[in-house]
């Protein structure tokens, strides 16, 4: 199954690179990017729980002490994370938002080596500078400082990256004691428990009415999450960790290719090139753990 395996990380990557289809929808009903977060975290969580308890009752259970980890993986990882990326995606455009978004394995390599001591190899070195040269001809800074991306969404394209590294290393802790369906399920659970009080959708409730509200909520929570990370886990048992990780780098891709032909958002030939430059990054830093 090894070729198909690869399909089914790609299928996945795509799924996640149309996820502005439906947060562009939520947004232009008038659901802020707090509660779009909240949609997502929440239909996620009962979509995983309910898998679950079909395939695997054991991965709804933690011991209490463990709590610790999915705080770090569900709260300071996955709003945060969310909630900066969905404010990226209104405020730049759909495949800005997914090339700063993959700062993220630069930013995991620098985390590492303080919390993990792992080695910053020059090949690791050499990603995290060309990622960071590729963002600087995405956000305009060069050349001659165009200011393609306003302040704000540079910042929170960035901050998207750090939450998407952090759950890195928050899952690792969290992967030393439990498999991989009972670390996302609970991250969900914990995302949602803390996101759905402080997120006003009770003040939405006349949207719920609206079938096409529903639709781009479970676009959002079932096909771009659940399903998305469904279609990766099972590829990844005929994958190793590295190549699968290169095969999703299309996200960006498909992000970018999305907005252009969907929302009409124009790059220009600078920020093409920022592009291409993460994409080689994120693919060069993984080609030798694969």
């Amino acid at each position: 199954m090894g070729r198909w395996a690869y399909w089914l990380i790609a299928a996945a990557a795509v799924l996640w690179g149309i996820i502005a289809l439906f947060v562009k929808g939520l947004a232009a009903w008038g659901l802020s990017p707090l509660q779009v977060v909240a949609v997502r975290v929440a239909l996620s969580a009962a979509g995983l729980v309910a898998y679950a308890a079909v395939t695997d009752r054991r991965a709804l259970v933690i011991r209490p002490a463990d709590a610790g980890y999915f705080v770090g993986t569900g709260i300071i990882s996955i709003i945060f994370f969310n909630w900066c990326y969905f404010t990226a995606i209104e405020t730049t455009s759909a495949g800005v938002a997914a090339v700063l978004l993959y700062t993220a394995p630069a930013i995991v390599a620098v985390l590492s080596r303080v919390v993990f001591g792992e080695r910053i190899t020059a090949r690791k070195a050499a990603a995290v500078a060309v990622t960071f040269l590729g963002c600087a001809l995405v956000a305009g800074l060069v050349p001659g400082f165009a200011g393609a991306v306003s302040p704000l969404g540079l910042l929170a394209g960035l901050g998207a990256g750090l939450g998407y590294a952090l759950y890195s290393i928050f899952g690792k802790l969290a992967l030393s004691r439990y498999e991989p369906l009972t670390v996302t399920t609970h991250t969900f659970i914990f995302a949602a428990i803390a996101v759905l009080p402080f997120s006003g959708l009770w003040e939405q409730r006349a949207l719920l009415a609206a079938w096409q509200v529903w639709g781009y909520a479970a676009g959002l929570g079932l096909v771009s999450t659940v399903l998305a990370y469904l279609l990766y886990t099972v590829g990844l048992k005929y994958v190793e960790p590295g190549r699968a990780a290169v095969t999703a780098t299309i996200e960006p891709l498909v992000a970018a290719a999305l907005g252009a032909t969907v929302f009409g958002e124009a790059l220009t030939g600078w920020q093409l090139a920022g592009m291409a430059l993460v994409v080689a990054a994120v693919a060069g830093v993984q080609e030798r753990a694969g």
